[in-house]
């Protein structure tokens, strides 16, 4: 069965069509990484969003039980040059074209994936429809579509936890506010014996404050910062007396909530091999990034927020620290799932802030 995806453009591109029959309507935008599309499908961060794999061939090693970031996976649709029908390895439960079908994914193969995804970096991301190619339906009806579809400003609400829940541990107690989370997150701060409370992006910050945590994390998550205001003055509150440490879309709350400001990236960082330069350390990374905003360099300025890290592509900002309160941030991934490794000592980083804020506070007691 053929599929068209059509761009805001105009653009077309008829390929094949895998996964789910559904038609969909997202913000396409493209990943360079070679390897991890299961986390990729899987990641709550690309709510909302049709996913364009630049790597030619996907699929190949199938889909497992191991790799998924979250339960139910919220991306809006898959473009790839080619999916593979007959996986091979070990670990493999199904097939990419089964898995999507499952989740009810529409996928969409056999297109220029170089062509589109030099589309989006010369005009910037927008968003496009995922639709059957037959005679019963016309471009300008997609168009029409796109044109009459409201943008989503509702991703944080759809990927988060209703409810709380406890992952429990003996060592320090982290009140973890799921944006979007991925597992990775999760799975380190186990790794490192905390007793994790994993709350809702909306629980305030009373609620958050009689858990007495003695850290807080801001996880990852979809969609533009501002969209979650609620989340910004819980930060505000809390920032002040409880180490908190801010990754991907934690990033950009904590700095709104510091008082600098966020824009919309031309195409965003979506990929595994995105260095970073880190001020202190005086070391470049290698990290995993998946956003479409970013921290404005000129806001930082006026507020009590330093600068601790850049991107060494594009020279945005990628790491913040406060100048008063325990609360640092970075834009990236550092639990990675896919991508390297380089960065995953932030998380031993927070608890030594922990342990640094606490013995403060006996001192002074």
């Amino acid at each position: 069965m053929k599929r068209l995806l059509i761009l805001e453009d105009g653009t077309i591109f008829e390929g094949q069509a895998f996964g789910s029959s559904e038609e969909s309507i997202g913000e396409v935008v493209f990943n360079t990484g070679m390897t991890g599309y299961q986390e990729t499908l899987s990641d709550p961060s690309y709510c909302g969003q049709i996913v364009t794999m630049t790597y030619p061939l996907i699929g190949n090693y199938g889909i497992n039980k191991d790799d998924f970031e979250t339960i139910n996976p919220a991306i809006f649709g898959f473009v790839v040059k080619e999916y593979c029908e007959t996986p091979s390895n070990f670990r493999s439960d199904e097939s990419l074209d089964t898995f999507l079908k499952a989740n009810d994914i529409p996928g969409i193969a056999g297109i220029d994936t170089r062509k589109l995804t030099k589309i989006l970096r010369k005009h910037g991301t927008m968003r496009g429809i995922l639709t059957k190619a037959n005679e019963n339906i016309s471009v300008e009806e997609g168009l029409s579509k796109l044109k009459n579809k409201e943008p989503l400003t509702d991703q944080v609400a759809r990927v988060s936890t209703m409810k709380p829940y406890v992952a429990p541990g003996r060592g320090y107690r982290i009140v973890l506010v799921d944006f979007g989370m991925k597992h990775g997150i999760l799975r380190e701060l186990t790794k490192r014996d905390c007793h994790v409370t994993v709350v809702p992006y909306n629980y305030s910050a009373d609620n958050i404050l009689r858990l007495k945590p003695d850290g807080i994390m801001l996880t990852n998550g979809p969609g533009n910062p501002k969209n979650v205001p609620e989340s910004i003055e819980m930060i505000k509150k809390v920032i002040p007396s409880i180490p908190t440490f801010g990754i991907c879309l934690g990033h950009q709350l904590l700095a709104l909530a510091c008082g600098a400001n966020t824009d919309k990236l031309k195409f965003g960082h979506r990929g595994s091999n995105h260095p970073v330069y880190d001020f202190e350390t005086k070391r470049a990374y290698l990290t995993s990034q998946n956003h479409g905003y970013a921290v404005t360099e000129d806001s930082i300025k006026s507020t009590e927020l330093e600068l601790t890290q850049v991107a060494l592509n594009d020279k945005t900002v990628e790491g913040v620290k406060h100048s008063k309160y325990p609360a640092f941030s970075v834009q990236y991934h550092p639990e990675a799932s896919p991508g390297p490794d380089d960065t995953n000592y932030l998380f031993d980083k927070f608890i030594d802030t922990i342990t640094t804020f606490k013995a403060t506070l006996k001192e002074e007691a």
